[in-house]
């Protein structure tokens, strides 16, 4: 039979005769008894911290559920004029190209004096 050996503590032990497991489970303890900041009153066990928390609306640091937060999507340019545009009549929608138009032909003619 083969024997492994692993280097533990600056020598070498056999594997798995150092093994650190244990059979018993652990028991917290209850915690100590304190004066509520909501109001004043002493909570002496776990279980009516609990129920003061609850009781006052409260949320214990660090013991909050995480709640993941939807994507925010955030419209170009292109969209928001797209949406627009999807909401016109064919003839508004020509109107307003129409007028665009204009409005850069008058503003952008090299020719034009001011």
């Amino acid at each position: 039979m083969k024997t492994t050996y692993v280097w533990q503590d600056g020598e070498l032990v056999v594997k798995g005769s150092t093994s650190k497991t244990h059979d018993s489970a652990y028991v917290q303890p209850d915690i100590q008894p304190y004066k509520s900041m909501i109001d004043g009153r002493m909570v002496t066990s776990r279980s009516h911290h609990r129920q003061h928390l609850k009781a006052n609306n409260c949320v214990e640091v660090g013991n909050e559920q995480m709640q993941s937060r939807p994507k925010q999507v955030r419209d170009t340019r292109v969209d928001v004029l797209r949406e627009q545009l999807s909401n016109m009549t064919h003839s508004q929608a020509n109107q307003l190209l129409a007028k665009a138009r204009d409005s850069l032909r008058f503003t952008h003619n090299p020719h034009r004096r001011r």
